[in-house]
């Protein structure tokens, strides 16, 4: 991909339906323990927050220069209150999210002695969308498909009880019925309820889960690929692999990146990361003329540079560039 095809992502508009939360971290240095019980005494030296879950996914849109549109729902709460002005700070529209009353958002606390992480709390609710509030959501999606020039639809599920099963059906239907793609990221829950989408991106975990068989060599890994594809009936099918890279599958062809060698830091958002160059990929379509192995890549490159920064943090499109570059020219 040169350069160049990047300022193609600036015309993109992407609707991103799923799971929004919040990180949250305090980050100190612990240099002693307690009189209390066998832990460590961390020492608070700071604390933030940042974009999660689906809502980084459509913050590593904007940074890539798309436009993202976010429907979710969010409790009526403090913490939904803070998503929401994260969100306004960073320039993005919250007309998307709806609020309930009966859900809690969700907000993932990690509790950092430097970039190690010793602990990690999470307060949230994973129940359902109940019918009120799944039919409200399914208007928000339905307006904006039917009155937005939307290029590509992402779907990011942490098995937080947005992305319920009918709501697949009903977000895959819509989009499908104007030629829109869709792209997934996937969790163990309703893993089979996204068929006939554009391009599905499980992890190895996931996969070695939702099919509920062993994935140890290639071989498996490449079976197991095979029966989803078939299970499913996506046209591209991803499955990230860690530090052996990215395996994609596409009309019976299969392609595998390696991992680029990283200082790896955190590899928490990375799949957001890859999850959105991918979307953008097949959003540009014919445009670009991207094969599935360059879309691989590229995204494989993207997950990885990430991986250098603690916490969830977006890509930086301008060192998305220069690698892109850099790893061309090898």
């Amino acid at each position: 991909m040169r350069s160049a095809d990047f300022e193609r992502f600036k015309g993109l508009k992407a609707l991103v339906v799923g799971d929004v939360m919040i990180d949250a971290y305090t980050i100190g240095m612990v240099e002693r323990m307690s009189p209390e019980a066998p832990v460590p005494v961390l020492t608070a030296k700071s604390r933030h927050e940042r974009l999660g879950g689906a809502a980084n996914v459509a913050l590593n849109l904007k940074a890539l220069g798309a436009e993202a549109l976010v429907c979710s729902v969010i409790g009526d709460d403090e913490a939904g209150g803070r998503l929401i002005q994260l969100m306004k700070e960073q320039g993005m529209e919250v007309v998307g999210l709806v609020g309930s009353n009966r859900r809690k958002t969700t907000v993932k606390h990690r509790i950092l002695d430097g970039h190690r992480q010793l602990l990690r709390i999470d307060d949230e609710d994973t129940l359902d969308l109940v019918e009120t509030e799944q039919a409200i959501l399914c208007q928000v999606i339905s307006r904006f498909v039917n009155q937005e020039d939307i290029h590509v639809v992402v779907l990011q599920d942490y098995n937080k009880g947005v992305l319920t099963d009918a709501l697949i059906k009903h977000i895959v239907a819509l989009a499908k019925g104007k030629d829109i793609p869709i792209v997934v990221d996937p969790k163990k829950k309703n893993f089979f309820a996204y068929q006939d989408v554009t391009l599905f991106k499980p992890n190895a975990k996931e996969l070695r889960g939702g099919l509920g068989v062993k994935v140890a060599t290639p071989d498996e890994l490449r079976q197991a690929m095979l029966t989803l594809q078939e299970r499913i009936h996506c046209e591209y099918l991803m499955v990230t692999l860690s530090e052996q890279g990215v395996m994609m599958l596409h009309d019976g062809h299969f392609d595998h990146l390696p991992a680029y060698e990283r200082d790896v830091v955190d590899v928490s958002g990375a799949g957001d990361t890859v999850l959105s160059v991918a979307a953008l990929c097949v959003a540009c379509g014919k445009v670009l003329d991207l094969t599935p192995k360059a879309i691989a890549q590229l995204s494989n490159i993207a997950g990885g540079l990430v991986c250098e920064q603690p916490g969830v943090v977006p890509i930086d499109r301008k060192r998305l560039v220069e690698e892109v570059n850099r790893i061309g020219h090898e």
